[in-house]
């Protein structure tokens, strides 16, 4: 393979403006479809159609088609145990954050992954219980129904336990949420997603895990704190329990120590070694056996206090309707988990697609876990979507399809109506240590931000700004802040762009950024301009600000002392103060005339210069009488580079035609080169061709521009050596000053 430094190209073409350009290639035209031909296509049925639309809803139609039964079903039954067994036991914890009875947390990890079955395009994804969300759930229900006093005054609470009531809030709230989904869904709104960017998703969920952390402590301390919502629910949380500590059941305290650094040393052998490890070691399963056989044995109920499940049904609870009370309190909740819950399901399953090379719809995701949610709030499910750990074993332990997803939901139901009954002893401390430990990777998102501050300060806000706000002012508004936190950043990115003047690396085409290399020259008398984003209302005075300090004037101010100038010289030659000779302009006065700001018509100033009843041409690069006094311009060409504009909008579009005019108007040529063909159509829409601007400014490249400009304005040397450029002239002479 050559090395680059020694591959060259050569080009023989002609120098194109885009008028040129178009005149010797044809364009293609198109027919734009209106709204009205669009909708008529939407609404439009066939057979053809009807079959892609089945094939869309219901994905297993796809993937069962090709499955094998001889190199898949054992992977998946491995898979599917593994698991089940691990859904099972963060079921159960994360109900706790959910502020719920823990069995709820059993039906998270069957109805949803039932449903998202049928209706899932990800093939490797465990559906259930997401910690964030139930800590988002929890925060509803304890507002709803907190631990101390009353509930709100709702109908539907009428003759029902608090835990029955905090199950219909919880039930209510992800009803909600799934028909929030299913409506994004349907509306093909997948796209909401990507103004989540991963820094903010990793801020958000690292205070996420904070509060999860902090929720657990009263477990893992066995104290009765009550529960808090709204901004400084954590602080109040902190003092609850600093000022309990005394209290600290140290059975509790000793079993989930023992259990956490159980769990996290085989949790690193097991990361260590997973390459000779068929499956992993199922620790945290093996934990919550010997402490339930602990637990037993000891009553640590009894004798020592210790907060334990309980009693699990070992039947399903028959569905309820959401309550319509709840969804008017709740909706301002429910509609940030949907993002999130999405957002967080999307990103996990667009990583196990690219990586096992199959495609995923993010608006058909949005339809399975709408229903999903549909079907869990009918249910009393709690919140679903996924949970990494758990979609890591799914994968991790061989599951080809949905296939595993549904045997886990199988070990999920019997343990629900057989096995259920040995839970009852464990303790919630446990349930507790299980949920820390699975925060550890949520955690650890922290060392990030030593890196975004070194590569992108902007992001790195975004983070620690997200965070902050979601740790103190709670996980909704903490949201809210941080999506305000990163369009600012987009904002301030594009409206303050880093503009730059290119110069020419000498013996080529290329232009770069002058202050970027050494060995490139700026053209003499030109100035090339290039500005990295589009230009709209926000930015056009930016960057109008930004060229003239480019250029070094402002040219509106030469325009307006040109024409005071060309006025003054006009009322000395009547006044005879001022004669024509062979040498040039002579003045017969000594004395400096000034014009008074009351004689001067400020509109008249901006219009072109008017030369008529002059009987010469002014050069205004010479110098003129003591006595007639303007700034000088040492450009004679501009050229703007518009490679990088995506769009203008009509402000900008008005402000870049005033800005033209100007330079214009001073005798300094403008050109644009790079510009999207899609832009200059909707100039020509706009008007915003003249007599003084016309198409002719547009070229292809800086290059044709600068050959056209080298053609106008012969340069005389390029570092010392004469330029190889030549150009033949046929002028007229003219009457210069």
């Amino acid at each position: 393979m050559l090395r680059p430094l020694s591959q060259k190209y050569v080009v023989s073409r002609p120098l194109y403006s885009e008028d040129c350009f178009e005149g010797e290639h044809a364009k293609v035209y198109r027919k734009h479809k209106s709204l009205l031909d669009h909708i008529k296509e939407y609404f439009t049925c066939n057979s053809k159609r009807a079959k892609n639309a089945a094939l869309s809803l219901l994905p297993i139609i796809g993937w069962i088609k090709i499955y094998s039964i001889k190199e898949w079903l054992l992977n998946d039954i491995v898979s599917g145990i593994s698991t089940g067994l691990v859904a099972v036991l963060q079921g159960l914890a994360y109900s706790l954050l959910a502020s719920i009875s823990p069995w709820y947390g059993l039906y998270t990890a069957f109805f949803p992954v039932i449903a998202y079955f049928f209706l899932g395009t990800s093939r490797h994804i465990s559906v259930g219980a997401f910690p964030v969300l139930s800590l988002m759930v929890g925060a509803v229900v304890t507002r709803l129904v907190p631990d101390d006093g009353p509930s709100v005054n709702i109908t539907g609470f009428e003759g029902l336990t608090k835990d029955e009531q905090r199950a219909l809030v919880s039930a209510s709230l992800t009803f909600l949420m799934g028909l929030f989904q299913l409506g994004m869904g349907l509306l093909q709104v997948g796209f909401i997603v990507m103004y989540l960017s991963d820094t903010l998703i990793s801020g958000f969920t690292t205070a996420a895990a904070v509060h999860i952390l902090v929720s657990q402590l009263k477990f893992i301390f066995g104290l009765k704190v009550p529960g808090y919502s709204g901004p400084l629910a954590i602080i109040y949380t902190l003092e609850s329990i600093f000022v309990q500590i005394t209290t600290t059941n140290i059975h509790d305290l000793v079993t989930a120590i023992v259990v956490i650094v159980v769990v996290l040393v085989v949790k690193e052998i097991n990361e260590r070694f997973k390459s000779k490890l068929t499956v992993p070691i199922p620790i945290e399963v093996i934990m919550t056996i010997i402490a339930c056989g602990v637990s037993y044995a000891f009553n640590f109920k009894d004798n020592h206090a210790v907060d334990v499940v309980g009693t699990i049904p070992n039947s399903f609870e028959p569905p309820v309707a959401p309550n319509l009370q709840v969804f008017q309190m709740t909706m301002m909740d429910a509609f940030p988990m949907a993002i999130v819950g999405f957002a967080v399901a999307y990103a996990v399953a667009k990583v196990y697609s690219v990586k096992h090379d199959y495609l995923i719809d993010g608006n058909q995701e949005l339809i399975a876990f709408g229903a999903s949610n549909i079907l869990g709030g009918a249910f009393k499910s709690l919140a679903a979507s996924t949970a990494l750990s758990r979609s890591a074993v799914q994968e991790s332990t061989g599951g080809k399809t949905q296939i595993a997803g549904f045997l886990s939901a199988i070990i999920v139901l019997v343990v629900i109506l057989g096995i259920g009954f040995l839970l009852e002893p464990l303790p919630k401390s446990v349930l507790g240590a299980v949920v820390i430990v699975n925060l550890k990777g949520m955690l650890m998102q922290v060392v990030d931000v030593p890196y975004l501050w070194k590569k992108d300060r902007p992001d790195c806000i975004v983070w620690v700004g997200t965070c902050l706000a979601s740790i103190l002012l709670g996980l909704d508004l903490g949201l809210a802040v941080g999506l305000g936190v990163e369009l600012l950043t987009v904002v301030f990115r594009v409206q303050f762009p880093r503009c730059s003047i290119l110069a020419n690396v000498i013996g080529t085409d290329i232009y770069r950024d002058r202050k970027d290399y050494v060995n490139i020259y700026e053209p003499e008398g030109v100035k090339i301009f290039r500005i990295p984003s589009p230009i709209f209302f926000a930015n056009i005075d930016f960057f109008r600000d930004k060229l003239n300090d480019a250029v070094g004037f402002n040219p509106l101010r030469i325009l307006r002392k040109r024409n005071k100038a060309v006025r003054k010289i006009k009322k000395l030659i009547k006044k005879g103060e001022l004669i024509l000779t062979y040498k040039g302009l002579q003045t017969t006065c000594s004395t400096p005339i000034e014009e008074s700001e009351d004689e001067s018509n400020m509109e008249d100033l901006d219009q072109p210069t008017d030369y008529s009843d002059l009987p010469i041409q002014v050069n205004w690069n010479t110098e003129l009488p003591d006595n007639i006094r303007f700034p000088h311009v040492n450009i004679h060409s501009l050229v703007l580079d518009f490679t990088a504009v995506s769009f203008l909008d009509i402000s900008a579009l008005k402000g870049l035609k005033t800005a033209l005019k100007e330079f214009i108007r001073i005798n300094v040529d403008v050109y644009i080169v790079g510009c999207d063909p899609y832009i200059i159509e909707k100039q020509r829409k706009c008007q915003f061709f003249d007599d003084e601007i016309k198409t002719s400014i547009f070229f292809l490249t800086i290059h044709d521009a600068m050959l056209c400009i080298h053609e106008s304005h012969p340069p005389i040397t390029v570092s010392g050596k004469e330029s190889t450029v030549e150009v033949e002239a046929d002028a007229k002479p003219e009457t210069r000053l």
